[in-house]
C-alpha cells in the first residue's frame, strides 16, 4: 500500500480506539492487514522505479496526516496521531535502507512484512484511488465527531 492509504486508516483507527498507546497499536496492525491485500508495489529492490512515487506519496501522506489531526477535535488529537503514526510504522523499512542502507526493523520481522506483500505493479490507479477515498473519510469523520463535542461542549 502507498503510505497516503496507511495514513487514512490509521486515522480513522485512532478515532475508534480514542486512546494512544492502543490507537498505536492497533495502528501498526492495520497496516499489516492492508498489506495483505491486493495493492500497488513493485517489490524489493526496485528503487530506481518506486522513488518518484514515494516521494510524492510522502509528501501527501505528511499533507494528508496534517489534515486529519487539524480535523480531530482535541482531545482525540493525540490519539489519530498515534494510529495514523503505527500504520506508517512498519514501512520505515523503505526509509531505513534509502537513507541509511538499513531497516530499523529485525531481519525476521523484514521478512514477514516482505512476505505478506500482495503486490501488482498495474494497481497504482486504485491505490491512489483508495488513498484519497480514505483521506476524505477520515476527515469527514473527523469533522463531524469534532463539531458534536464543540455542540456537546457548549
Amino acid at each position: 500500500m502507498i503510505i497516503s492509504s496507511h495514513v487514512g486508516a490509521g486515522a480513522l483507527v485512532g478515532m475508534a480506539t480514542r486512546r494512544p498507546g492502543v490507537a498505536l497499536a492497533a495502528g501498526f496492525l492495520s497496516h499489516l492487514a492492508m498489506d495483505a491485500l491486493p495493492h500497488w508495489g513493485l517489490g524489493p529492490n526496485t528503487e530506481p522505479l518506486w522513488l518518484p512515487i514515494a516521494k510524492k506519496d510522502g509528501v501527501a501522506g505528511l499533507a494528508a496526516m496534517a489534515l486529519l489531526t487539524a480535523s480531530a477535535p482535541a482531545g482525540a488529537r493525540v490519539a489519530v496521531l498515534a494510529g495514523m503514526t503505527g500504520a506508517c510504522l512498519p514501512d520505515t523499512d523503505k526509509i531505513g535502507r534509502f537513507f541509511v542502507g538499513r531497516s530499523p526493523w529485525p531481519a525476521r520481522f523484514d521478512r514477514f512484512h516482505e512476505a505478506i506483500q500482495n503486490e501488482s505493479k498495474d494497481c497504482l490507479g486504485r491505490e491512489v484511488a483508495v488513498a484519497a477515498a480514505l483521506t476524505v473519510l477520515s476527515a469527514a469523520a473527523l469533522r463531524l465527531w469534532s463539531a458534536s463535542t464543540r455542540r456537546a461542549i457548549g
